[in-house]
């Protein structure tokens, strides 16, 4: 059925990347089971980190194991030949048990190629707590992966150092022998402070500053194949995250902090968002939508940010945005938004319209305050890019010797200069006159 799926998605000429965790499994994995009820008996028993088996000749159960990050639930795989302690969000080498890696490239190269066929098979893998597995793993998995399907896509979920202040380095992981490129949580919390009304605001050229500084650690072609994420299955929708001025990640809970909004955005939230979208899908890097973002949903972070999707089709109850906390209910109407959904198929259509937001060089020509502007360049064609994140009207010259066409609407810009409403954007072609 799977493959099914995969085949109806390739003739959509829509490629199939596939989430997996290497580092840990489910206790109904087959492999777990077996553990638990053969114990020390079980041939899979130096699969995982057990630090004790259960014995059979005393009522208590002396069965002990490491989860992930503790958790009981998601055993983890055993590690080998590491070198020194490992501290999480810091690469380390070493390797996985050899049968955990074996059955790893097994499970890999079944769906990559099926039957060897791959035409039929996956176009790449999203590599969960890609820093919890040892770097040795990773340069045999690349090498394993390319030798099945040289085009396939790796992309490595790295993302704390030191959570909630310090995001991990991704060099290790993105120059050339492991992934092909990491979920870019680094481009996205910069841009959050700008575009979004924060406690924490910076301005244009604090945000050149940041985005210039993670694209220059990084190769020009690997800058333009990250996954720019900015709402994920971890972490609040993206309405909510720009509803809630606080520290991007931190107590993103109602039950974290009472004061955190959970239920429906104001209108300028909306045009924020909006605005950041335009930002998004013309800057460098491959451009990621939470499922449900795109349907105008919203969310505190995990587990609120995975509720079920508002598909158009289906009419939903009022939600009560205080249903966690002991205060009166307040309902807001929840449903598919059809105005935001048209403004997403507006970005796709614009980046997919103009290859030189994909392959373009990117120049910075104004950085001031919250007007940001930007240049994209691929041979003789060139995009402007002009955003106002702040909330009065500024105004951005025009060069007189050149013709600006607005990529959305096909209107022509007249003057040598624009009006940027507040919280605005244009997408610009530019030619000669």
């Amino acid at each position: 059925m799977f493959l099914k799926i995969i085949e109806a998605c390739h003739q959509r000429a829509i490629r199939v990347v596939l989430d997996y965790s290497w580092n840990h499994t489910g206790v109904e994995f087959w492999a777990w089971r077996d553990i638990v009820k053969n114990q020390e008996k079980s041939k899979y028993k130096d699969w995982y980190i057990i630090q004790s088996f259960d014995d059979p000749n005393t009522p208590e159960n002396e069965f002990e194991y490491e989860g992930w990050l503790n958790i009981k639930s998601l055993p983890a795989f055993k590690k080998v030949h590491t070198h020194g302690e490992h501290k999480a969000g810091f690469p380390y080498e070493g390797d996985l048990h050899p049968g955990v890696k074996q059955h790893v490239f097994d499970v890999t190269k079944r769906w990559l190629a099926p039957n060897g066929d791959v035409s039929k098979g996956l176009d790449g893998y999203r590599l969960d707590v890609a820093d919890h597995i040892p770097m040795g793993f990773w340069r045999d998995y690349r090498k394993y992966v390319k030798s099945i399907k040289p085009d396939a896509y790796l992309v490595g979920e790295i993302w704390w150092q030191e959570w909630p202040n310090k995001l991990m380095d991704p060099v290790p992981y993105v120059s050339g022998d492991v992934f092909d490129a990491v979920m870019h949580y680094q481009v996205y919390r910069p841009a959050r402070y700008f575009f979004a009304k924060s406690n924490l605001q910076i301005d244009a050229a604090q945000l050149v500053d940041s985005l210039n500084y993670q694209w220059g650690r990084i190769a020009d072609a690997t800058a333009k194949a990250m996954m720019n994420v900015s709402a994920t299955h971890d972490s609040p929708r993206l309405l909510t995250s720009f509803a809630n001025p606080g520290m991007y990640k931190y107590k993103a809970k109602p039950n974290d902090d009472e004061n955190y909004l959970t239920g429906k955005p104001n209108a300028e939230t909306y045009q924020r968002v909006k605005l950041y979208l335009l930002h998004q899908f013309t800057s460098v890097g491959a451009p990621q939508i939470w499922n449900g973002d795109e349907m105008g949903m919203w969310g505190a972070d995990d587990p609120d940010c995975r509720k079920p999707l508002w598909w158009p089709e289906y009419s939903f109850d009022d939600e009560n945005r205080n249903s966690v906390l002991n205060k009166e209910p307040e309902y807001d109407a929840v449903g598919f938004d059809e105005d935001l959904y048209r403004y997403y198929q507006q970005m796709i259509r614009l980046r997919k319209e103009n290859p030189v937001l994909v392959d373009g060089k990117i120049a910075f020509v104004k950085a001031e305050g919250p007007l940001l502007a930007y240049t994209r360049s691929l041979g003789e064609e060139r995009f402007l890019v002009i955003l106002n994140a702040g909330d009065e009207e500024v105004d951005f010259e025009l060069s007189p010797d050149k013709k600006y066409i607005d990529a959305l609407t096909g209107a022509r810009l007249e003057g040598d200069k624009v009006m940027m409403e507040r919280f605005s954007g244009y997408g610009l072609k530019v030619m000669d006159n």
